[in-house]
């Protein structure tokens, strides 16, 4: 398979150590807007079949030429969600299979915001399906690790565990500390602010999709391996748009370990309009207050050796067994900053989000994961994917057993 992986930040550098530890790839290019990015991306890995390229990710044509130029058989789109689109119809352009790990963006109800749902993350690529059934190809769409991973998740507890599910609840929480910085994300900020200022999404089969206010609904789960209760609230997630479309569960939601710190920072940028992506003029130049705000923190790539602890994604599952009684496992992913370091040289939050993907491409690859059209996680079998990651991968995932209520 010859890969080409858009986006050389955190998430794309990693994406391509892992992947130059497997042997289906047969030529892998690296491409970002900063050259310099992509270059020192593609010598990290020391690996003849990587090759470094500069491209802008919102011009579609100059995408498609590439892909063309470099016989590309797939794309992963590691950008920020704004290139989502650009990516996803250049891909479709030029038949091939296209992965990414952010969806297209969401726009708010007009005069509803926070109780209905206007244009939903993903709908732009949902109203290209047919096309993309017709092309015979695939766009594996929120295949990161959440969205991603949870999805998988979600798919084994459905085919393995549960006869009925009442709630697929997406749970994510961390005990990262970063040394010498009051304030530092471990993932992308503009992508922080996008899915934390939105209104979150909530799913019943009864109701359908529609929405809340931001960071409503707080409630602490006990995270395991050492990881402890953290207070998660509702934010706007792509799980919610994509397991309802392929399990049938009564509802679905998606919560956030933030913290009172990092909330009250979203809020206050939100306060100030720094979290605006249309530019404003300042002195003579035109800016995006967000991509200001993400140019002033540190990259999140470049965290690692001053970061400590684990990150955890899951799914937590409540329902009916496969043994007729009551049910609640949660099904989760942990990655420990100090072994993604040392194993890769990658911090955890990022390594952990690379990671499914370069699984994804593999299976496409070796044909154990094939269709066509628009598809989530939850349309493919789970066993392959999480015999793959916990194996050949090293990173095994874990299933916990609660009190069903």
């Amino acid at each position: 398979m010859r890969i080409l992986i858009l986006g050389a930040g955190g998430v794309g550098s990693a994406a391509a150590r892992i992947s130059a530890r497997r042997r289906f790839p047969s030529a892998v290019v690296v491409a970002d807007y900063d050259p310099a990015r992509a270059e020192a991306a593609a010598a990290a890995v020391a690996d003849d079949r990587f090759v470094a390229r500069r491209l802008d990710a919102s011009d579609q044509s100059a995408v498609e030429a590439l892909i063309r130029a470099e016989r590309i058989d797939a794309v992963l789109g590691a950008t920020d969600p704004r290139f989502t689109m650009p990516i996803f119809r250049a891909a479709l352009a030029t038949k091939i299979h296209y992965l990414d790990m952010a969806m297209s963006l969401s726009r708010p109800h007009e005069s509803e915001p926070y109780t209905r749902t206007g244009v939903k993350l993903g709908d732009d690529q949902f109203a290209l399906a047919g096309e993309w059934a017709a092309s015979g190809r695939v766009a594996l769409v929120g295949i990161g690790v959440e969205p991603g991973l949870s999805d998988v998740f979600a798919r084994y507890a459905a085919d393995h565990l549960f006869s009925e599910i009442e709630e697929l609840g997406v749970r994510d929480g961390a005990n990262l500390a970063v040394a010498g910085f009051d304030f530092a994300p471990s993932f992308s900020i503009w992508t922080t602010i996008e899915e934390c200022l939105n209104p979150p999404l909530i799913y019943e089969k009864d109701r359908g999709w529609f929405t809340t206010e931001p960071f409503s609904q707080p409630e602490v789960f006990d995270f395991p391996e050492g990881i402890g209760p953290v207070e998660c609230v509702n934010v706007e997630h792509e799980e919610v748009v994509l397991m309802p479309r392929w399990i049938d569960a009564k509802r679905v939601t998606f919560k956030y370990g933030l913290g009172d710190e990092f909330i009250s920072v979203l809020k206050t940028l939100h306060k100030l309009g720094l979290d605006r992506t249309d530019t404003v003029r300042v002195g003579g130049v035109e800016v995006s207050p967000r991509d200001v705000v993400a140019a002033c923190l540190p990259d999140p790539a470049t965290l690692g050796d001053r970061m400590t602890g684990k990150t955890c994604a899951g799914v937590w599952v409540r329902g009916t067994g496969t043994d007729g009684a009551a049910r609640s496992t949660y099904l989760y992913h942990v990655v420990d900053n100090e072994w993604s370091m040392r194993e890769y040289g990658t911090q955890a939050v990022v390594w952990q989000t690379a990671v499914n993907p370069v699984v994804a491409l593999e299976l496409l690859a070796t044909g154990q994961w094939s269709g066509s059209g628009v598809l989530g996680p939850e349309a493919f079998d789970a066993v392959p994917f999480l015999d793959l990651l916990a194996g050949e991968y090293g990173s095994p995932w874990g299933s916990q057993e609660l009190a069903a209520t």
